[in-house]
């Protein structure tokens, strides 16, 4: 049994200790911060650049980014092809390889989001100001331009730099709303002469997109994640993101740039690091797991029977659908970065069902990005790589250790803060859903709030899936652990 709740850490302690116990600088080096001091503002066109600025711009993001990495447009054409642009920050341009604030973001290699408290990768001074593309600033960015055709299919794609500006900050809550006709039109959009018709062009281009990928059989996964809503250090709720029509729109639009990035890479015979997710090991446990919701798979893995199975399920049971979802990213085991050497047979990305995938839409919050903009420069130029196949060997694999801690970190601060908010509801009773069992014992999930914790006492004979009604017994919020008994009259 753990101890009484009584906790003299604040989360934000526990974030940072969570931080510097899995390997992850929470602090900007002396060497850093004397850099930044010497950056006085953006990147400037040296006139070179195509000067985009005109166009229509917008952000699409969470409601409290400021770290705004890419802005998106679309055109239509006679033909009925769409064309879209995706504008990325030039990072690279403020950020110089090598110098202390790369040095710091290679070591980290990504921002990690706690909910207490963000550690970016790259100082707030830049990530959120002097290299994101903020509303009505011009920006030097890297482009992807691309053709989308009625099928979705994707063709004609150039990447180059130019200079654009965001014409509208919009938030997915609130476009997600007013796509699916739950809501207005954000009024930062509709103050922007034209922007109306350019969102529903996007959403236009975006659904192709996405569903030709769902045909060739990308998966559609829902986890529940409940982020820590906080006040002067407090925790006061835990809310879940959803996704919507919006958040949609802009992972179709990556997921295209992303693999003109890498197809722009292969063509100029340039090594690159790809996002991959191999082909699963575990596929006989995903057939049985199927199998005892009365589905059938195929013996050999199919990335489109599993999205068919996926859609299915997610349409007969809802209710258990994010945990049959979490059952599975499990099973396909985690992404990773490699690297891919010009001729090399791609590897694929086994859960969004593409071959050529790399990270180059985030670089002010992905160090594997901000790569992928030194190796596109370098092609641009005609000039050798700024990386040897070792270092990039190298970086791959340290960017992936560094995601999978910095997983850790949010993973134990989320726990901290459910904990923190369950403080004061010992001996209460809740609804929950058994999520997991095995050797170290049964998991649970409350339908309200959204709380994940063990079941200590009362779980013998449970499986997952089965409806429980528990007592909350007791929990340790700098340890993050949750502890229940099962009631009776609780199973079924």
């Amino acid at each position: 049994m753990t101890p009484h709740p009584e906790n003299k850490v604040s989360l934000a302690e526990i974030a940072r200790n969570a931080m510097i116990s899995n390997g992850l600088e929470p602090d900007f080096s002396p060497e850093a911060l004397a850099q930044l001091k010497t950056i006085t503002g953006p990147a400037q066109s040296d006139g070179t650049l195509k000067d985009m600025t005109g166009l229509l711009w917008c952000s699409i993001d969470n409601d409290d980014s400021r770290d705004l990495d890419q802005i998106t447009v679309a055109e239509k054409l006679a033909n009925g092809q769409i064309r879209i642009w995706v504008a990325v920050a030039d990072v690279d341009a403020v950020v110089a390889l090598k110098s202390p604030l790369d040095l710091h973001a290679q070591k980290n290699t990504t921002s990690v989001y706690t909910g207490v408290q963000t550690f970016p990768m790259l100082p707030e001074q830049l990530s959120t100001d002097l290299t994101s593309l903020s509303e009505n600033e011009n920006r030097v960015a890297m482009v992807i331009e691309m053709l989308v055709d009625e099928a979705g299919q994707t063709s004609g794609s150039q990447v180059y730099r130019a200079l654009v500006k965001n014409q509208a900050m919009l938030a997915y809550n609130a476009v997600g709303a007013w796509l699916e006709g739950n809501g207005p039109l954000p009024p930062v959009a509709a103050k922007v002469p034209g922007m109306e018709a350019q969102l529903r062009l996007q959403d236009e281009a975006a659904q192709k997109l996405r569903n030709l990928r769902h045909q060739h059989g990308a998966l559609d996964l829902q986890t529940l994640q409940p982020r820590a809503v906080t006040q002067d250090g407090v925790v006061t709720g835990l809310a879940l993101e959803t996704q919507n029509r919006a958040g949609q729109l802009i992972e179709d639009f990556m997921v295209a740039a992303n693999g003109a990035t890498a197809n722009y890479l292969t063509q100029n015979n340039f090594p690159t690091i790809r996002r991959v997710v191999k082909i699963p090991e575990r596929w006989d446990r995903i057939v049985a797991v199927a199998d005892d919701v009365g589905e059938k798979l195929p013996a050999e893995p199919d990335s489109k029977a599993l999205s068919d199975f996926l859609t299915r399920m997610r349409q007969k049971d809802p209710l258990h659908f994010p945990d049959l979802s979490l059952t599975i990213v499990k099973l396909l085991g985690r992404g990773e970065y490699v690297l891919e050497q010009p001729g090399q047979a791609p590897m694929g990305h086994f859960g969004l069902a593409v071959r050529d995938y790399n990270h180059s839409t985030a670089p002010n919050r992905r160090y594997p990005d901000l790569i992928t903009h030194r190796l596109l420069k370098a092609a641009f130029e005609k000039k050798a790589p700024p990386y040897s196949l070792p270092e990039l060997s190298d970086l791959a694999s340290h960017c992936t250790q560094q995601e999978n801690n910095a997983d850790k970190v949010e993973r134990q601060v989320r726990k901290s803060a459910s904990a923190a908010f369950m403080a004061n509801r010992i001996n209460e009773y809740f609804e929950a859903l058994v999520t997991g069992v095995n050797k170290n014992g049964t998991w649970i999930r409350l339908l309200t709030p959204p709380v994940e914790g063990k079941l200590v006492q009362g779980n013998h004979g449970l499986d997952v899936g089965d409806k429980v009604r528990v007592k909350l017994i007791t929990l340790n919020i700098e340890q993050g652990w949750i502890d229940f008994a099962k009631v009776n009259g609780g199973s079924n």
